[in-house]
């Protein structure tokens, strides 16, 4: 498979790239744990920040979001993450939602080094 489509299956769904390169333990444990990260996110009122060119640290969060691929997707479209800003729990939610999306996007560079035969 190319590593293009590897990168892009990899984005959609976490662990997807290396459980197609027959990495099962470590594509099952993406596939569990970056998605469960985001949901925790969610359930501590985080908020899914807007692509606001205007404010640069809201976009970039944005973009981290997106990072996530079909939770995200997901997420957007049943209108979730709205955030609750006086909720004692919403920068943790926040923390949440960022770092899950940029974790994935890790993965997807692991999957592309994989394929590349960069890793073994």
């Amino acid at each position: 498979m190319p590593p293009p489509v590897i990168c892009v299956l990899s984005w959609l769904v976490p662990g997807a790239g290396h459980l197609i390169q027959g990495r099962r333990q470590k594509g099952v444990i993406f596939l569990l744990a970056l998605p469960a990260m985001f949901a925790v996110g969610l359930a501590l009122s985080g908020r899914l920040f807007p692509f606001v060119l205007s404010e640069p640290l809201v976009g970039l969060a944005a973009l981290a979001n997106v990072g996530m691929g079909v939770p995200y997707l997901i997420a957007s479209a049943l209108d979730l993450g709205q955030g609750v800003v006086t909720a004692a729990s919403y920068e943790y939610g926040n923390a949440f939602l960022i770092v899950s999306g940029l974790l994935n996007t890790l993965v997807v560079i692991d999957a592309y080094d994989v394929r590349l035969g960069r890793k073994s």
